[in-house]
């Protein structure tokens, strides 16, 4: 039986796609908000998103998608948030904070706002003045591409409190996508967040030769440095082991798919940073986060070679093979 609950999807990216796709099997409606019109009419009109995912067929009977950010949340009972995190600021800027006001709100984002240096859910959380307790997040282990494909993906639901996030993983449960819920809601958020730092890391690597070897090592290594900043940012029993913390950067340290490892494989193979983003035109969260994270573990006093090393390579234009060179000396 569907659910009789009305979701928003905010976004127009695969992730959102991918997001409207899974819960069409559940739910009796979604309501999309893309900002791009030419992108509405195309969907209203051929049943494809016109740029990501092409291969997914909506069914329109289920989807309203609309150009109107207010009016689907306004609409709405549960609030999903699939935008880049570089674009989250001035989509919400004049929004009316009262339309989502006793909403549930779900960050699908996996980046950090750079205006504040903040995890999507501290964004949610002071913009919105929605409490914690109604804030939760959706993360991997999962590609978008291959929920297009129907192959077997996992998500994780975090939140703070149990029954909304077990709201969520029913919600996207289906035959090839299976859940699991968490109440880490910070430490899974900085995790996703960080996963695309190191995936920029290992796309680097592999654009400048190094092999399978250097890679298990740089990625354990990866592993560790989440663990030392998520266990001082937010000290709660976790293990960094299981499929929300280790299994999401796997996926996105080594997947054809991962954009942030594409976007790092093109800085090893030398391309600058601007010719890269034009060459890839998608967004690689990785890319913004990396500056952010650096004043992060500044803050918090931890060590995160690796991340230091990302940011040489971005910001401070150190040559990709110096850096690592340097970094691989680092590691154990």
């Amino acid at each position: 039986m569907e659910n009789e609950k009305k979701i928003a999807v905010i976004g127009g990216g695969s992730w959102a796609t991918a997001l409207v796709k899974i819960l069409c099997n559940n739910v009796s409606s979604v309501n999309w908000y893309m900002r791009n019109e030419a992108a509405v009419d195309h969907i209203l009109k051929f049943r494809h998103n016109p740029k990501y995912l092409q291969s997914v067929e909506f069914d329109l009977d289920k989807i309203n998608v609309s150009t109107d950010l207010q009016e689907t949340i306004r609409i709405s009972d549960i609030v999903i948030i699939a935008t880049p995190s570089a674009f989250l600021v001035k989509l919400f800027e004049g929004f009316s904070n009262e339309l989502i006001e006793g909403k549930s709100v779900f960050s699908a984002v996996k980046g950090i706002i750079p205006e504040y240096n903040a995890i999507p859910a501290r964004f949610i959380h002071k913009t919105f003045g929605t409490p914690y307790d109604n804030i939760g997040i959706i993360c991997g282990p999962c590609h978008a591409e291959e929920v297009a494909l129907e192959r077997l993906s996992y998500l994780t639901i975090a939140s703070q409190e149990d029954e909304i996030a077990e709201e969520m993983a029913e919600l996207l449960s289906c035959r090839y996508i299976k859940t699991t819920v968490s109440d880490d809601l910070f430490g899974t958020e900085i995790s996703a967040v960080l996963k695309n730092v190191y995936s920029i890391a290992s796309g680097i690597c592999s654009g400048l030769g190094y092999g399978d070897n250097f890679q298990s090592v740089l990625i354990s290594n990866a592993i560790q440095e989440i663990e030392n900043l998520i266990d001082e940012m937010s000290p709660i029993h976790r293990d960094v082991k299981s499929s929300a913390y280790l299994g999401d950067l796997l996926v996105t340290a080594y997947s054809k798919f991962s954009r942030n490892r594409t976007f790092g494989f093109m800085i090893g193979k030398g391309y600058s940073v601007m010719t890269a983003q034009l060459e890839m035109d998608m967004i690689a969260e990785g890319y913004y986060a990396t500056k952010s994270v650096m004043k992060i573990a500044s803050k918090f006093d931890v060590e995160m070679p690796i991340v230091e090393a990302v940011n040489n390579v971005l910001y401070e234009k150190i040559s990709p093979v110096i850096e690592m060179r340097i970094l691989s000396d680092r590691l154990s």
